[in-house]
């Protein structure tokens, strides 16, 4: 029974293992597969738990934008950092994620950070390398490991 409860915890670690190397190597290379798996992930289980982005002390900020096709009123809990004239946003999935796409269209959007409401306009997207001193030790680790390679500029 012990050989048995041991080869199944050992395969369970082993799967654990294999799916965070599928998911490391595929974020660093931007697979699409892994990206659209993650996201779609994100979307079902925890972006509905991020109940609190945007109010103090909470992880994430959130980000209010219209569709550019369907016009409709969307939020998007993100990782935002205050700059002197803005904030930053590093994008693990790219520039390709829709809620960028929608704010880049429209040219402006609303930033919910720490209690505190912020219109922004002429956003960008630039090199990470160019934001990251705003980030945390820890998200500028996180952003090397994932292979984030650019960030949002508002």
């Amino acid at each position: 029974m012990k050989r048995v409860l041991a080869l199944l915890v050992g395969g369970l670690c082993l799967v654990a293992v294999i799916l965070l190397m599928v998911f490391t190597v595929g974020m660093r290379a931007k697979s699409p597969i892994v990206l659209n798996t993650i996201r779609k992930l994100n979307r079902t289980y925890f972006n509905p738990r991020e109940r609190d982005a945007g109010e103090p002390g909470a992880y994430a900020s959130l980000i209010r934008h219209t569709g550019r096709i369907t016009g409709a009123l969307y939020e998007t809990p993100v990782v935002a950092a205050a700059t002197e004239d803005g904030f930053v946003i590093a994008l693990p999935y790219g520039p390709q994620a829709d809620w960028v796409k929608n704010v880049l269209a429209k040219g402006s959007a609303t930033i919910v950070n720490e209690g505190l409401t912020h219109r922004v306009s002429e956003p960008e997207v630039v090199a990470i390398e160019t934001a990251d001193p705003y980030f945390s030790a820890k998200d500028q680790r996180a952003h090397r490991i994932f292979g984030t390679r650019e960030c949002f500029r508002t």
